[in-house]
């Protein structure tokens, strides 16, 4: 599970390989909650545990930095 480095804020950006099938998109957790957010368009795909105010606060860090996700996902799924 490669996880995005440069990215952090208190939660873990992440991909799973088995995954690069599906469209671009990323896993982020933090303590026991995890959710699943599309990339084109930025749309919640699955929650499992996060608020209202957390998925919101993912949401804008997605947003801000969707270059880099994207590039890491690129960079990740290429190799499958």
């Amino acid at each position: 599970m490669p996880t995005i480095k440069q990215l952090s804020n208190g939660f873990r950006f992440f991909f799973f390989s088995f995954d690069c099938n599906e469209p671009i998109h990323v896993h982020v957790s933090r303590e026991k909650k995890i959710c699943k957010f599309w990339l084109e368009p930025i749309t919640l795909a699955k929650n499992n545990g996060f608020s209202s105010k957390e998925l919101n606060t993912v949401y804008k860090l997605i947003r801000a930095h969707s270059r880099l996700i994207k590039k890491c996902w690129y960079e990740h799924c290429s190799q499958y």
